[in-house]
């Protein structure tokens, strides 16, 4: 019978290299980072998910709105399907999230746009 790989096979695909330069995530610190270390390194904005910097605060608060109703649905259709325990934890998270969309929409009821100039 004829083997399709070589016995044993040159190199597993899976296994990371064993080069320690190959790859800098492998390369361990010479020392763990102090609080001030990571304090005084500055950040990188990650831009993968953001918020739009000119959208302004009514329609923020719009969008915030939306998100925590839909959020109070797809949980409270979820309890429906739960029991016992869990049930009584996912109404809890539901209830959370109902008290945040009505603080948000308290807020939109209070917000006066600023005048345009």
């Amino acid at each position: 019978m004829v083997k399709p790989t070589p016995n044993p096979p040159g190199a597993d695909p899976v296994e990371p290299s064993r080069d320690p330069d190959s790859n800098p995530c492998h390369s361990a610190p010479e020392r763990t980072p102090s609080f001030a270390d990571i304090k005084a390194t500055p950040r990188k904005r990650c831009t993968l998910f953001t918020v739009n910097p000119e959208a302004d605060t009514e329609t923020l608060l719009a969008y915030a709105c939306e998100s925590l109703a839909s959020a109070n649905v797809m949980a409270t259709d979820l309890a429906d399907h739960l029991e016992g325990t869990s049930r009584n934890a996912l109404l809890g998270i539901a209830q959370v999230i109902m008290l945040s969309e009505l603080t948000v929409n308290r807020a939109l009821d209070r917000f006066e746009p600023s005048a345009i100039k």
